[in-house]
C-alpha cells in the first residue's frame, strides 16, 4: 500500500502499462486477487490512477490492464462522455483517494462514436437519453471532419482529446495538480483485437514518458 501512495504520474503509468502488456502477450500475473488483498483492502483503498473508460462490455479496466483489487478507481459512461458526476468522482479519485493519473480510455469500434458519425451524417438521431451521449460526442466528430480527419481511428483519437481537455477545463482540482506536478492526465486508446492500449495525449508527464 504504501509504494502505491508514494507513485509518481510517470510510474502509475508505467505500471499500467506493464500490465497491459502482460494482457496482450497472454501472460497476465493477476495481481492483487487473493484473499490477502482482499482482506488488506476492506478499510480503506488507496488506488494508483482513475480510470475513466467507455462502458463497452468489452473494456474491463482491472482485466486489460491486469491489476486487482484496490489499484483501480473506475468511472465509466458510454462513449466516455462526463457530465458533473464524472468530475465530481474523478476529483474525489484524485484529491481524497491520492491518485496521481487520470486515464482516459477510449477504444476501437465504439458504438456512441459511430452513433455520432451517423447523426452528424443526416440520420437519426437516437431516442431518449442516448440522444445526450450522442450530442456530447458530437463535438469530437465535427471537430475531427473539420481538421480532414474522417476515418475511424482519427476520430477516437480526436474524442480521446477532447475528453481529456475537457476534464482540465472544467476542474480547477485536476489542472492545478498537473501544473504542480502531483498528477498527469492521459488519453488511450484500446484496439480490441490485440488488445493494445497506446497513448494518444498527455498532460503532465515528464518528456521520458512521453
Amino acid at each position: 500500500m504504501t509504494e502505491i501512495l508514494t507513485l509518481t504520474p510517470d510510474d502509475a503509468l508505467a505500471m499500467l502499462l506493464e500490465g497491459n502488456q502482460r494482457f496482450i502477450a497472454g501472460a497476465p500475473e493477476h495481481p492483487n486477487q487473493d484473499a490477502a488483498r482482499r482482506s488488506e483492502t476492506a478499510p480503506a483503498q488507496s488506488p494508483f490512477a482513475v480510470l475513466f473508460g467507455c462502458s463497452d462490455s468489452r473494456l474491463a479496466a482491472e482485466i486489460i490492464f491486469d491489476r486487482g483489487l484496490g489499484d483501480l478507481f473506475v468511472v465509466r459512461t458510454a462513449g466516455h462522455v462526463a457530465g458533473t458526476e464524472v468530475l465530481g468522482s474523478i476529483e474525489f479519485g484524485v484529491s481524497v483517494l491520492g491518485c496521481p493519473l487520470v486515464v482516459v480510455l477510449g477504444h476501437e469500434s465504439c458504438g456512441a462514436i459511430a452513433a455520432a458519425c451517423a447523426a452528424a451524417d443526416g440520420g437519426s438521431t437516437p431516442a431518449g437519453f442516448v440522444r445526450d451521449v450522442v450530442e456530447r460526442v458530437m463535438p469530437s466528430v465535427l471537430a475531427a471532419r473539420a481538421a480532414g480527419h474522417d476515418q475511424g481511428e482519427q476520430i477516437l483519437h480526436e474524442h480521446i482529446r477532447h475528453s481529456v481537455d475537457l476534464l482540465l477545463e472544467r476542474s480547477r482540482v485536476l489542472a492545478e495538480r498537473v501544473a504542480d506536478g502531483r498528477l498527469a492526465v492521459v488519453g488511450l486508446s484500446y484496439r480490441l483485437a490485440d488488445g493494445s492500449a497506446r497513448l494518444v495525449t498527455a498532460h503532465g508527464l515528464s518528456g521520458a514518458a512521453v
